[in-house]
């Protein structure tokens, strides 16, 4: 009898972990509020089925986990407790692609009793990041090197032939939590130094790097970089750079919608209000002042911000729509829902268009001879129209060949995980090797091939 899989969720990833298991020869249930969904994922297969949940209902949980081997959570990240609890209690296995939040770490103790495995961040950043720096780290400390610096930049962008829009980007994942993203704040080390960057400086100082096949790209620091000593174990390090690969565009673009505060979580009321009104508004609040409603609005804010009238950012605003006259139909609500909405309707990934992810990890190691050296580790995959997007193959497929080594009895560790384990990430890389999801790695590079 086969051993059945328990996938809550049916989003964006979700397709290519059930068609892999399924191709396995394991059993999967799909538990979605969205089951039609689940059941074209599942396309027919005999091994598959869909079943109506929604995450409010505990006690189908339960029911569902326990006549199950393993679960895997794909439901945002805020139910991951709710679903760990039920597999502690019925001694099962799960893996989550999400970042382990501390009420998750929490439950590593209890996970340990129960002699189960939760292994999370296995999908692509968090997941095929972490596996693939631990590989290149591991090798350095084998050969008696430190870690001096280390920068590790991962974006999913639209193919370079589908960034055909002002923002050159495309959503092919969360298109909230993408927006969302550009209202965190980011600390990373430099050269010894801690650096801060409050969320309104987020994207003020981007840096490029010219990568292959793509070309220039822009970086901005993603969120905290400094637990990443510890969590990989170089305490070594001068420098730890965890960034954001964008095309050149958006991070002017969302330098200046963020100066207008028009990704707000702040709610007031919009009745009647169109979207240049909204602006109009934001700039009276910045500057505190009644706006002339004769002036053209593009050059109200470039006065108020002290930038060019014809600047590439104000030209983005107005492709996106935010100077139109047009009524917005919201009520109470907030800039981040309006405009996000604005984005998702513009700027989704066409059915026939390609998405991509690109990923770079820099090591600058120095040796116990005095000799030092760049690595250089880099992936570009590209989905295809016809099947699974990028984005959901890279997320999706590690945690598949997760599941896969926690049921053939391959991974053996107890607790609460990631995989940053020679265990856990060898075996992974290789399988995504054979799916064609590989990193090229370049050793031996000279000092001025580092990232400054």
């Amino acid at each position: 009898m086969s051993q059945k899989v328990l996938i809550l969720g049916a989003g964006l990833i979700a397709r290519p972990i059930i068609r892999h298991l399924l191709s396995k020869g394991y059993s999967v249930t799909v538990a979605s509020n969205t089951p039609d969904r689940a059941v074209s994922m599942i396309s027919g297969h005999p091994s598959g089925k869909a079943v109506l949940w929604n995450a409010s209902d505990e006690t189908f949980l339960d029911s569902l986990i326990r006549d199950h081997d393993l679960t895997v959570s794909i439901l945002p990240y805020t139910f991951h407790v709710m679903v760990a609890l039920h597999c502690i209690a019925h001694k099962k296995n799960m893996v989550t692609t999400s970042y382990v939040k501390p009420e998750m770490r929490e439950l590593d103790a209890k996970a340990r009793e129960a002699g189960i495995i939760i292994l999370n961040e296995i999908g692509l950043d968090p997941g095929v990041d972490h596996m693939s720096a631990m590989r290149i780290i591991d090798h350095i400390h084998s050969n008696e090197g430190a870690v001096l610096e280390f920068h590790s930049i991962c974006g999913a962008l639209p193919a370079p032939e589908a960034a055909d829009n002002p923002f050159k980007y495309k959503f092919s994942w969360s298109p909230k939590g993408v927006v969302m993203a550009g209202n965190n704040d980011a600390l990373f080390l430099r050269h010894g130094k801690t650096v801060r960057i409050p969320t309104a400086e987020l994207f003020n100082n981007p840096f490029t790097v010219d990568f292959p096949d793509v070309g220039l790209l822009e970086v901005y620091p993603n969120r905290d970089s400094l637990a990443y000593r510890d969590i990989y174990g170089i305490p070594e390090a001068l420098t730890v750079y965890r960034g954001t690969f964008r095309f050149k565009g958006w991070c002017e673009t969302l330098s200046v919608i963020k100066r207008l505060r028009l990704i707000s979580n702040d709610k007031f009321d919009m009745s009647g209000m169109s979207y240049a009104g909204m602006v109009r508004r934001q700039l009276r609040e910045l500057n505190n002042r009644i706006t002339n409603e004769k002036t053209h609005l593009r050059d109200e804010i470039a006065d108020e911000l002290g930038i060019h009238r014809d600047s590439y950012a104000l030209d983005a605003m107005e492709w996106l729509g935010l100077f139109e006259d047009i009524p917005m139909n919201r009520k109470t609500d907030s800039t981040f829902e309006v405009v996000s909405d604005l984005m998702i309707e513009k700027m989704g990934l066409g059915d026939n268009e390609r998405d991509m992810v690109v990923m770079q990890h820099t090591f600058l190691a120095a040796y116990s001879d005095g000799r030092r050296e760049v690595i250089r580790s880099r992936m570009l995959d590209f989905g295809s129209p016809s099947s699974d997007t990028s984005i959901a193959r890279t997320v999706a497929l590690p945690a598949a060949i997760g599941v896969e080594m926690i049921l053939k009895g391959e991974i053996r560790e107890t607790g609460v995980h990631i995989p940053v384990i020679p265990s856990i990430y060898n075996p992974v890389l290789n399988a995504l090797e054979s799916l064609g999801i590989k990193m090229s790695e370049e050793f031996g590079l000279p000092v001025s091939e580092n990232i400054n």
